[in-house]
């Protein structure tokens, strides 16, 4: 029989490999904020009329600021609406600890590392959203040290990404109101619009998608989401007669975790089929690939667990020649699109423009890499007002 000493020996666990000569720095401070933005107006899409959810009136905001004591800095932030902010941000106060004392650069590994530490609550959920604001921050860090945008550490394969806007178009607002949005984000350049559907009454759903694409023209890319909310039938039916409006996509046309009927339906319609906002692992999203369930896929950074494991979701989906557009936070989601090998879309969403000190730019139907390093982000003092708690770890440099 083998030696099992000698095996545990050559095969030490990836978290605990103590650090060699290429460290030559180690995180030394971390502060978590818990912020909540709140929003102009309550917002409303499918799953409100259905009953399933109330409306939106804020986003809570998981924001991790890690700094080296070599004196490199990173900020990152996940996020949750509705419910699970609070409960993100006590497990990356329970895991935060974890970090001191490690090379900020051991990105995979700290990851591996922080969601062991949390192990019992799984690995996907509210475990490794917690997880994604100090692997986000690593990342800005990592590309701050670098001096480059993290577009370009990554390996960008573009400038500049198609972007669409979403924010205008929920079932929330009355028609008239969406048609003045689209021409307010048309004249800002943003090269798409999206739209919510998904209402009880397929028809009424109908007569917005028609009214929109006659305001826009056959030239600009148009996108309908139905947040989940139709059952299998209904999105075959709906989705055959909106083919007539030559969709971009439709999204979200079924449960999120029905991999098999996202599958059926994509091979089913000529209209693309986009979903994956919801999922929070990489093994959710390689079911989606695996099965040829999408045209687009759309991974959260945030919500997968951070840049890490986006990464993944990336190269699984290039290999099946997916293409990709990722869910909300554009200011993470731009720097991954661009480093995207296939024509991405990036989702435009001014909502978070408060919380930061930086704008980006949009121009021609496409948003524009900045040339800032790592993310190019820091938070204002808005953000710090709307601060509800905070905790430190750790001593600065």
């Amino acid at each position: 029989m083998p030696d099992s000493s000698r095996l545990i020996a050559a095969n030490p666990p990836a978290a605990g490999l103590g650090a060699g000569e290429a460290s030559t720095d180690r995180i030394a401070w971390i502060k978590l904020s818990l912020v909540f933005l709140p929003l102009a107006a309550p917002i409303s899409d499918a799953k409100v009329l259905t009953g399933r959810q109330k409306p939106l009136t804020e986003i809570a905001f998981l924001f991790a600021e890690i700094e080296s004591a070599q004196g490199h800095a990173g900020i990152g932030f996940s996020y949750s609406k509705r419910a699970g902010g609070r409960g993100q941000y006590e497990h990356a106060k329970e895991i935060a600890g974890e970090l001191i004392g490690e090379d900020p650069n051991d990105i995979a590994r700290l990851w591996d590392k922080l969601v062991w530490a949390g192990a019992s609550v799984g690995r996907s959920g509210l475990a490794t959203q917690a997880v994604a604001a100090f692997d986000i921050a690593l990342w800005d860090m990592k590309a701050g040290r670098a001096g480059l945008p993290l577009a370009k550490l990554l390996g960008a394969h573009r400038d500049s990404v198609q972007c669409y806007n979403t924010s205008g178009g929920y079932l929330s607002t009355p028609i008239e109101q969406v048609l003045e949005n689209v021409s307010h984000s048309l004249e800002k350049g943003l090269g798409g619009i999206k739209i919510k559907v998904g209402q009880p009454d397929p028809m009424v759903d109908l007569k917005r998608v028609q009214a929109v694409r006659r305001h826009l023209g056959d030239n600009v890319s148009l996108m309908v989401d139905a947040n989940q909310q139709w059952d299998r039938p209904t999105a075959s039916r709906f989705g055959r007669i909106l083919e007539q409006f030559n969709l971009t996509w439709i999204e979200e046309p079924l449960d999120a975790y029905d991999a098999e009927g996202h599958a059926a339906l994509a091979a089913q319609l000529d209209t693309p089929v986009a979903t994956g906002e919801m999922l929070t692992s990489v093994a959710e999203h390689h079911e989606l690939i695996r099965l040829n369930a999408v045209d687009f896929i759309q991974p959260d950074a945030p919500r997968v667990g951070g840049i890490t494991p986006f990464l993944k979701i990336m190269s699984l989906a290039d290999h099946k020649g997916m293409r990709m557009a990722p869910h909300f936070a554009m200011e993470i989601h731009l720097h991954l699109s661009a480093a995207y090998a296939r024509e991405p879309w990036v989702e435009h969403f001014e909502w978070l423009e408060p919380m930061f000190n930086e704008r980006l730019q949009i121009k021609g139907g496409r948003m524009i890499v900045p040339n800032r390093p790592g993310l190019g982000i820091s938070l204002s003092e808005q953000a710090r007002a709307w601060t509800a708690q905070c905790a430190e770890f750790g001593q600065r440099a």
